[in-house]
């Protein structure tokens, strides 16, 4: 595997949706999509027809990697404002900045792009993590599960 992202600084995003706490060793995103799902026709205002799935880790989840830690897990939609939450659902504020935006096709379920981007891109590259949410754009073309499936998976990364 060899995928170039492109570096961009995106600007600070508004999202609304579902979140709950997960591992990599219990990797169980389904029920939260099956809550989230469903409702969100309710959400108002959407920027785009796409989903966001995000994850929230702690400034040392990297350093210290253990599949046994648990990290913030969110199912959302980008809004342009907050002004009518759907009940049950929560808003979150995405900071801008710097990101290595990697357009991915295949599985949801093959983690090797994760692995490629962490063992080799991120150490081979000028950049390093920053302390900001990860996220991937789901879009159009993306279809869970499925190898020709694709979405774009957004690193927080700084200069070293």
């Amino acid at each position: 595997m060899n995928i170039e992202p492109k570096i961009e600084i995106i600007k600070e995003k508004k999202l609304v949706g579902n979140r709950h706490s997960i591992s990599v060793a219990r990797y169980e995103v389904g029920p939260l999509w099956k809550v989230f799902s469903p409702r969100r026709k309710e959400i108002e205002n959407t920027v785009s027809n796409d989903l966001i799935s995000m994850s929230i880790y702690n400034a040392e989840y990297f350093l210290k990697f253990d599949p046994t830690t648990f990290f913030e897990k969110w199912a959302t939609a980008e809004v342009t404002n907050f002004d009518k939450v759907p009940s049950g659902m929560e808003t979150f504020i995405l900071p801008g900045g710097l990101y290595a935006i990697f357009s991915y096709k295949g599985s949801s379920t093959d983690l090797r792009i994760f692995d490629y981007i962490f063992k080799t891109w991120l150490p081979q590259s000028e950049y390093q993590l920053d302390d900001r949410p990860h996220f991937e754009i789901l879009g159009a073309k993306y279809r869970n599960n499925d190898p020709n499936s694709e979405e774009e998976i957004f690193i927080p990364v700084k200069k070293r």
